[in-house]
């Protein structure tokens, strides 16, 4: 296997949508913010790691619930990562629970349903079962969604994270970066897309960063009262960045989503990716690839 090769695994689920007027279940596909109740299994292994001959993978499970509070709606997203990380010491692999991500975006009204807007608060609980899982550290911090399906051949928007460490264990390194995902999907007809929504990745404390490109497609399929969507997406990592770094040309990636509704049902894809930690690796990064 070459390892500057992240192999993507992949698992197609149906899942429910309402059927409504508005933008088209390929547009609604890869919303971020689609208002439904949604459960998600992502597995992304990582073949090459910058300056080092491991490799990592980590298994995503994530759950997406719209609720009603203070006067307004949200989307509260739940995140909980099983981890494969070589230790920083050793160099051997351990797995195990890493740490624990939630969010909560407000929806705002932006006059057109073809175009959401959501921001609030998300929280980082030190859940990892082992020191070379996670941070150590609570955090705290934003995050901010904008996607646009105003245009029926092209969608757009961005995912912006941000936290910083406020308790947690003091031998553990700080908490303090930012992420930021763009989403491009061109459509081809008969359900084919193109799509690129590498994560650009900033540590605020050791001031290392990994700015991916990704360029990729995918096809959205209806099966019954199931729509399908599947992608891979190819990344190269073109700027240099610290050890630990999944290195070279990647692909992304395995998710599996459920979408709840009371009418009729689609599969909706959604990306992420993964910072290793171990050996001078980043832990604060990795806490801001949770990604959609």
């Amino acid at each position: 296997m070459n390892k500057n090769v992240i192999i993507a695994f992949w698992l197609l689920c149906a899942q429910p949508i309402c059927a409504q007027e508005g933008p088209s279940a390929e547009a609604q596909a890869n919303n971020p913010l689609a208002q439904f109740k949604t459960f998600n299994v992502h597995n992304q292994y990582t073949g090459a790691l910058t300056g080092t001959d491991a490799d990592a993978n980590t298994v995503f499970l994530r759950g997406a619930l719209p609720v009603s509070a203070f006067g307004g709606d949200w989307l509260v997203r739940a995140t909980l990562p099983f981890n494969r990380f070589p230790e920083p010491a050793s160099g051997q692999s351990v797995t195990g629970v890493g740490d624990f991500n939630v969010f909560a975006a407000y929806l705002f009204d932006t006059g057109n349903p073809s175009r959401n807007f959501g921001l609030g608060p998300q929280l980082t609980m030190p859940t990892a079962s082992k020191d070379a899982l996670g941070t150590g550290k609570w955090s705290a911090g934003f995050a901010n969604v904008f996607f646009d399906m105003s245009t029926p051949g092209f969608q757009w928007g961005y995912l912006l994270t941000w936290q910083a460490s406020f308790a947690g264990s003091d031998s553990r390194t700080d908490v303090n970066s930012a992420g930021f995902q763009p989403f491009l999907f061109k459509q081809l007809g008969d359900g084919w897309y193109l799509r690129s929504t590498a994560v650009t990745t900033y540590d605020f404390e050791t001031d290392n960063y990994n700015m991916p490109i990704g360029l990729g497609a995918g096809r959205v399929v209806k099966s019954g009262n199931a729509t399908i969507n599947y992608f891979v997406e190819p990344k190269f990592r073109w700027l240099p960045v610290a050890m630990g770094s999944p290195n070279g040309v990647f692909l992304q990636e395995l998710i599996s989503s459920f979408r709840s509704s009371r009418v009729s049902c689609w599969l909706n894809a959604e990306t992420t990716g993964t910072m290793v930690d171990g050996f001078k690796y980043s832990k604060s990064q990795r806490e801001m690839e949770y990604g959609f």
